[in-house]
Order: structure tokens, then C-alpha cells, then sequence
């Protein structure tokens, strides 16, 4: 079965707005994706959290033209009622963290790929910058 891969939202605004020096390295895992080695999952809100800053520096049209490009190699996953509970009722400190988070546990990911790593210490599966992911999987 293949590997399932949640993009935190840092992740994601990465590769969407080609951010140097990070860019690369989430394009190289996207890039692994689309030759079906792994699925992509993203939160529904890592798409809102990404329209708003790319709006702002690239405008609505380029944003949402990017968002849907992006849709067609990732899987979105839902959020419920559950989740906004567990997320209410969790350790993690930060809410969107922990949303996060769950979204992952729920749509069965085997690990959640971010730059902030510090904002999982509660996590249950493995968490992973792309660049520690690339190393991980050329071993």
C-alpha cells in the first residue's frame, strides 16, 4: 500500500509560493507523488490558509489558479464535528496544530511532513521536514 503523506500548511505555502530556500525540497516530494510513489493529503484549511497569503502577494485569479493546479496531485481530507472536538480537547497548544494533526490521524496518514516539527511534540506518528522525508526514503 502506498504511504500516506499529510502537508502541514507551512509546507504547502512552500511549494505554492515558491519560497527559497524551502521550495525545492517540497517540490522534490510533489514531484515523487505525481509518479504515484505516495498520496498527498492537505486540511481544507491549509487551502484556506494558503489562498489568503498568496492572494495577497500574487492576487485572487493566480492564487486560486494555483490551488486548483495543486488539487489535482493531493487529496483533501474532511473535517467534522470529531475533529473540532478532539482539537478542542487536545494537549497541543496551538488549535490549527492540532486540527492538523488530527486530519492526519483520521485520513490514515503515515507521517505529516512540516517545518515546524516543534508544533507536534504530542504527535503519534512520525513528523518530518521534506528534506528529513528525502533523506529517510534515499536510505
Amino acid at each position: 500500500m502506498k504511504k500516506r503523506i499529510f502537508l502541514d500548511t507551512n509546507v504547502m505555502l512552500d511549494f505554492l509560493g515558491e519560497r527559497i530556500p524551502f521550495y525545492d525540497s517540497i517540490a522534490k516530494v510533489l514531484s515523487l507523488s505525481e509518479r504515484n510513489e505516495f498520496i498527498i493529503i492537505v486540511s481544507p484549511i491549509s487551502y484556506a490558509t494558503v489562498s489568503y497569503f498568496l492572494s495577497k502577494f500574487e492576487g485572487n485569479k493566480k492564487a486560486n489558479e494555483k490551488l486548483r493546479k495543486f488539487k489535482v496531485i493531493s487529496s483533501v481530507c474532511k473535517i467534522d464535528e470529531q475533529t473540532i472536538e478532539k482539537g478542542l480537547n487536545s494537549d497541543f497548544s496551538d488549535f490549527e496544530d492540532a486540527l492538523q494533526f488530527y486530519n492526519a490521524v483520521e485520513s490514515n496518514c503515515d507521517i505529516i511532513l512540516t517545518r515546524n516539527a516543534k508544533d507536534f511534540k504530542k504527535a503519534t506518528i512520525p513528523v518530518m521536514s521534506p528534506d528529513e522525508f528525502l533523506t529517510s526514503i534515499n536510505k
